[in-house]
């Protein structure tokens, strides 16, 4: 087997001597590449943001930007990496002669004062900047995307959160700043244009992505494994049953960095052709559970709308260009974002081991706190979600920051409401109890029974009362409970809004 190495700035990089718990931010910063900073270590800040190449949604390859500080370097093996040193044109001798268009931005527009999240920023820039599909109605405003004129001074009156150029402010929603503030940040993201036709990173989008790669990495007794399918991933499980399954890290890259987990053997399923795909049936849609969100978005494109409306509020853009469906679910959390709605869309688990498969409904699959029904040596193979799906949806989740926060409570409902009359209700909530639970409970409050005012505000008091919230940081059980019963009062008013405008 071919010795781990990664490509980072165009260059080659072996890997090896670097522990396999070593992270990508400090494997680049023990290489000289300072730009890339910690901040905070769990994928909070974005100060270590730097650009993955990996298979394009639109085209072959797309420019993604992850967390450097959660991905283990090992997981990037054969994969290309540019940090922010890599963005600037650079002369004979290494020496840089001009920014990148986002750094220059930045530059002209006041966007960076320290400089410690600079870097960053300009990483998950550059990654919005390359988007395919971004400029496509730039030129729709006088000035947009072109850096000079209205569209560098973007008021943000029609839309704040998308400029005229088409850059969505959710790319850098993983990105925190404290000294600078966000508007010179905001006015030189909705300033760049369109990437220049010689421009090396543009043209890198058109050529095929780098190969997974099957890797083995030891050192110091610790493993760092990915096998090259799913059977050779089920049959190292079944060898190796206390291994660490990883996909995209933003769990157990936060378990390493601040908890100081050492495991002697990871195994990586992120890659897995099996795990990676999405098809759509006459009965059911099939999500594989090693996508990262921010590819199922883009490629579902609003065709379930209740997923639709739950991932602008799953973390960041950052996290969710790394985070997976199977990963949030394999967790266990009470408090993951995924698991209520996949609950209200009746969604089943498809769970694989050496000795084959099953398939397993969600409401079923967790049994304790952090405990599910997942045998040792299984994995999740894919998520299923049963087609027609119910028209009425919404997912509320209840945080003290509007993104990129730890729900207090998560309520998301699937209801088919025909002539008046709730004929189906299906309700998932997250943060009330041990484990993602169904709203049973309040849905035969509601199931066949007129959708009123009255009929709502009876089950609303049902919904208070289900699950057994606590009290924490977050939030006190009194406050869960009440906006449990708020989120139905509020989905009824929205619903009725909505049929008579």
């Amino acid at each position: 087997m071919v010795a781990a190495r990664i490509t980072v700035n165009g260059k080659e990089t072996p890997i090896s001597p670097a522990p396999a718990h070593t992270t990508v931010l400090d494997f680049l910063r023990e290489r000289g590449l300072t730009g890339t900073k910690e901040g905070c270590a769990e994928g909070e800040c974005g100060a270590c943001s730097v650009l993955v190449a990996r298979p394009g949604v639109d085209r072959p390859t797309d420019w993604v930007a992850v967390n450097a500080c959660l991905v283990p370097v090992a997981a990037l093996d054969g994969q290309e990496v540019v940090t922010s040193e890599g963005l600037a044109t650079v002369g004979e001798g290494g020496t840089p002669v001009a920014l990148h268009p986002v750094q220059q931005e930045m530059a002209v527009r006041g966007g960076s004062q320290c400089g410690y999240c600079t870097p960053g920023f300009v990483c998950s820039m550059a990654a919005e900047y390359y988007r395919p599909g971004r400029c496509a109605h730039a030129g729709d405003q006088p000035g947009a995307g072109t850096g000079t004129g209205a569209g560098g001074a973007h008021d943000g009156a029609s839309d704040p959160e998308h400029g005229p150029n088409g850059f969505d402010l959710h790319a850098l929603s993983g990105n925190l700043c404290r000294c600078t503030g966000y508007r010179p940040i905001r006015d030189a993201a909705f300033a760049v244009g369109a990437p220049a036709e010689d421009d090396v990173l543009a043209q890198r989008r058109e050529q095929a992505p780098p190969e997974p790669v099957a890797t083995a990495y030891s050192r110091d007794g610790a493993e760092f494994l990915r096998p090259g399918t799913l059977a050779e991933a089920t049959e190292l499980l079944r060898e190796r049953p206390g291994a660490v399954l990883v996909s995209g890290s933003t769990d157990w890259g936060v378990e390493v960095n601040i908890r100081s987990r050492r495991e002697n053997c990871v195994i990586a399923i992120d890659r897995l052709p099996e795990l990676r795909e999405l098809r759509v049936g006459s009965d059911h849609i099939e999500i594989g559970a090693a996508q990262t969100l921010t590819e199922i978005e883009r490629r579902l494109d609003g065709a379930v709308p209740l997923l639709a409306e739950l991932f602008p509020q799953f973390a960041s853009r950052l996290i969710r260009n790394s985070a997976t469906l199977g990963g949030n679910l394999g967790t266990g959390s009470p408090i993951g974002d995924s698991p209520p709605v996949l609950l209200a869309l009746e969604a089943s688990l498809v769970l694989a081991g050496a000795d084959g498969e099953r398939e397993v409904p969600l409401c079923d699959y967790f049994t304790g706190y952090r405990q599910s029904v997942r045998r040792p040596g299984e994995l999740i193979r894919s998520v299923r979600v049963p087609l027609p799906l119910s028209p009425v949806t919404a997912f509320h989740k209840i945080a003290k920051r509007r993104f990129d926060d730890i729900s207090s409570v998560a309520v998301a409902f699937a209801l088919d409401v025909r002539d008046g009359t709730v004929h189906k209700a299906r309700i998932g909530l997250g943060g009330v109890a041990a484990t993602p639970i169904r709203a049973l409970a309040a849905e035969a409050a509601l199931e066949g029974r007129p959708w009123t005012a009255g009929t709502v505000e009876a089950a609303a008091r049902v919904l208070r009362a289900q699950g057994t919230p606590m009290n924490d940081h977050r939030a006190s059980a009194e406050y869960r409970s009440a906006m449990l019963g708020q989120s139905l009062l509020k989905l009824y008013a929205q619903t009725t809004e909505a049929v008579s405008s």
